[in-house]
């Protein structure tokens, strides 16, 4: 009996060691995904119902009744192509519907405002919403935006108050931000859960089904429950094979768990080849940094920072750039730039944390730990926030501090680089 029960011990032990080892992306399905792409369906009909509204406005160039109608089109090939010249274009067309209905058509403030909230232009979508508000009162949609630019914005006690009002549990708008407070808050269960339940009232819709599926794998991937972001990501490509967010999403599963840097390179530069979005250097540049090639990893750093700064991008990818500039490029004081354009814009415990950082790497210690504890101390971050504010305790010899961010930062390691996942494993052993 004795030899027996050891033996289930050193059974266990094994199954163990060998399950935390497991791969999680399935080769098959990536090799077949790439060997066998074809333009999905769904993104056919959005190119198709694009076609269709240009040629409509080329003939009637000053018949704005299809401006709206061509905005949207543009807007969703935007979200497919990675294209941001769509995006600037469909934001140019409801301003001119504007004008041409005399400001007379409060639903396209509504439509601008979340056109603003793409490019990250959150003040000004928040002057929008006002002209709606007072154009038609607090409609239903104009109450879902203010909750997306209270969020926005920090101002979460608003939020909050907003989504009471909206509470319908058979409704995807009200599930889908709901799940998106319920991250914030701390309640990763609930918020997978309600993007779940999104996903089952998009029904028919495909657009929002793949939408509702890939942000619930991030979640999954949030809390580390990878086999589930992973098949959510496969449930999401195999109803639109153009989903490159998902595809990148597996492609960081291979590169930060399974450890299988060719293969996340191989899904990355095929993401590279199917999408305009400079977000896929940040992927590939991070694969350099897992092989420790510091000097690749800085060319697609580079690479990045020539397209995100364009003017098109506005401040859209500050986060990235920040991240950037206080690590590989090493110019501190282009981060706190940016960080300061942010807390303009939006000021929330998030861009309050980059700011912090951006000063402690630019050597304004007492500066950076003033702005902490007024406005990032106590207040939920997530990974890469929470990793900054580890680091700069451990610098100002805070080191119980530091430990504590260390600690909640490591059980959202898969949002980390690899480097910074490893620098956590190392300071935490």
């Amino acid at each position: 009996m004795r030899t027996n029960f050891f033996a289930l011990i050193i059974a266990f032990i094994l199954f163990s060691c060998n399950n935390k080892n497991e791969t999680i992306v399935d080769v098959v399905f990536t090799d077949s995904l790439i060997k066998n792409y074809s333009i999905s369906p769904l993104y056919k009909a959005t190119e198709g119902n694009y076609e269709f509204w240009k040629k409509r406005m080329d003939s009637l160039p000053d018949n704005y009744v299809n401006g709206p109608k061509y905005a949207g089109a543009l807007s969703a090939l935007f979200q497919s192509s990675g294209n941001i010249e769509y995006l600037v274009k469909a934001d140019s067309l409801i301003q001119q519907s504007l004008i041409a209905y005399l400001e007379r058509e409060p639903g396209l403030n509504n439509t601008l405002a979340y056109l603003s909230i793409q490019q990250h232009k959150f003040n000004r979508a928040d002057s929008l919403l006002k002209i709606a508000v007072k154009a038609e009162g607090q409609t239903k949609p104009n109450a879902f935006l203010d909750f997306d630019i209270s969020f926005e914005k920090g101002d979460y006690r608003r939020s909050k108050n907003l989504l009471a009002t909206l509470k319908d549990d058979n409704s995807y708008a009200y599930l889908f931000r709901k799940a998106k407070f319920d991250h914030y808050d701390g309640s990763l269960d609930s918020a997978i859960s309600n993007m779940l339940k999104a996903a089952e009232l998009a029904g028919e819709n495909k657009y929002l089904k793949q939408a509702a599926l890939s942000n619930a794998a991030d979640l999954c991937l949030h809390k580390g429950d990878l086999k589930k972001a992973f098949s959510l990501y496969k449930s999401s490509i195999n109803i639109d094979a153009a989903d490159m967010h998902s595809i990148s999403g597996i492609g960081w599963l291979a590169l930060v768990h399974d450890k299988k840097n060719t293969l996340a390179e191989k899904i990355f530069r095929f993401v590279l080849k199917n999408t305009q979005s400079p977000d896929v250097l940040l992927k590939l540049m991070q694969v350099e940094e897992f092989r420790g090639d510091s000097i690749t990893q800085r060319q697609y750093a580079e690479e990045f920072i020539s397209i995100a700064t364009k003017q098109h991008y506005g401040n859209m990818y500050n986060k990235y750039l920040i991240d950037l500039y206080t690590g590989i490029i090493n110019e501190p004081a282009k981060a706190v730039a940016l960080a300061e354009k942010e807390l303009i814009d939006r000021a929330n415990p998030q861009t309050y944390a980059w700011y912090v950082w951006s000063l402690y790497s630019n050597n304004e210690k007492e500066k950076a730990y003033t702005y902490f504890k007024s406005y990032v101390s106590a207040q939920p971050l997530e990974g890469l926030e929470l990793y900054y504010m580890g680091r700069m305790m451990e610098g100002l010899d805070k080191k119980y501090n530091a430990t504590e961010f260390y600690k909640v930062a490591m059980k959202n390691k898969y949002d980390l680089s690899p480097s910074k996942q490893k620098y956590l494993e190392e300071i935490l052993e």
